[in-house]
C-alpha cells in the first residue's frame, strides 16, 4: 500500500499537473484581458466590466467547493495529482467518481479500495477516465458551433407547447442512472455475508438533503442556495456516513 500511494504522489506527478494547469491559467488570463479590452472597444462600461468580473469570480467559489471534496474523494485511492487535475481541467464531479468506480470493478476489483489498487489498476482508471471524458473535447471541436447556432436560434414549440422528444430522453437516462445506482446499493443491503447497507444509506441522507434544498430554491424563491446544493448534500451525506460508521 505504501509503494502505491508513494508511486501515485510522486514529486514528478505534481510537477506535470502543475505545469498543465500553470498552462490553463495564462490562457484564461490571456482570454480574460482580451474580452476586457473587446468590451471597452464595443462601449462599455469600465465599471461595469470590473463589476461583472468580480461577481464572476465570487460566483464561482461556492460551486467549486463540490470539485474540492471529489478532489478529496479520489485522492484518497487515486493520488493527489491525477485526482487535481481530472477536476481542474474538464472533469466533472459525478463523472470521475462514478467512471473511477466503474473501471476498478471491470477489472474485478471490488471498487476503489486502497488495499486491492496496484500500479496496474490505476493506469487502467486514469486511462478509462481520460478516454471518456474525451468525446466532449471532440464534439465541441467538430460540432459546438452548430450546436451553438441551433440553440441561438428562436425556439421551435413542439407539440403545442409540451416537451419534445429530447426532454424526454433526457429525464429517462437521469432515472435510468439514479435506477441503476439505487438497485446496486440496494443488492449491497440485502443482508447476507458482505452485505454493506452504507451506500444506500449514505445515498438516501444525500437524496433527502437535496430534496430539502430544491424545496427551498423552487418553492421558497431561495435560488442562491442552488450554487451549493451540491456541495451542502454531499458534505451532509458525509458526516452522516461518519457518524453511521462510529455507530
Amino acid at each position: 500500500m505504501g509503494d502505491y500511494l508513494s508511486s501515485v504522489n510522486a514529486g514528478i506527478l505534481y510537477l506535470i499537473v502543475a505545469v498543465v494547469l500553470a498552462f490553463i491559467t495564462v490562457m484564461c488570463a490571456i482570454f480574460l484581458v482580451k474580452s476586457y479590452r473587446a468590451g471597452i472597444k464595443i462601449g462599455m462600461d469600465k465599471e461595469v466590466l470590473k463589476k461583472t468580473i468580480i461577481s464572476s469570480a465570487t460566483f464561482t467559489l461556492l460551486p467549486s467547493i463540490s470539485i474540492l471534496l471529489g478532489v478529496v474523494a479520489l485522492s484518497g485511492t487515486l493520488g493527489v495529482p491525477f485526482s487535481w487535475l481530472r477536476l481542474s481541467v474538464i472533469g466533472s464531479l459525478q463523472y470521475e467518481l462514478n467512471v473511477a468506480a466503474m473501471a476498478a470493478e471491470s477489472i474485478g476489483l471490488s471498487g476503489l479500495v486502497l488495499d486491492e489498487l496496484s500500479i496496474g489498476a490505476f493506469v487502467t482508471i486514469a486511462l478509462v477516465m481520460t478516454v471518456g471524458i474525451l468525446g466532449g473535447l471532440f464534439y465541441s471541436l467538430f460540432f459546438l458551433k452548430k450546436y451553438l447556432k441551433k440553440i441561438q436560434s428562436k425556439p421551435k414549440k413542439e407539440n403545442n407547447g409540451k416537451p419534445g422528444f429530447g426532454a424526454h430522453a433526457t429525464t429517462a437516462m437521469f432515472v435510468g442512472l439514479c435506477g441503476a445506482y439505487i438497485g446496486a446499493y440496494i443488492g449491497k443491503a440485502i443482508p447476507r455475508e458482505g452485505s454493506d447497507i452504507m451506500p444506500l444509506f449514505v445515498a438516501l441522507v444525500a437524496a433527502a438533503a437535496m430534496a430539502v434544498f430544491e424545496y427551498l430554491i423552487q418553492k421558497k424563491g431561495k435560488a442562491a442556495l442552488e450554487n451549493f446544493s451540491l456541495a451542502a448534500s454531499m458534505l451532509i451525506a458525509m458526516v452522516a456516513a461518519v457518524f453511521f460508521g462510529m455507530m
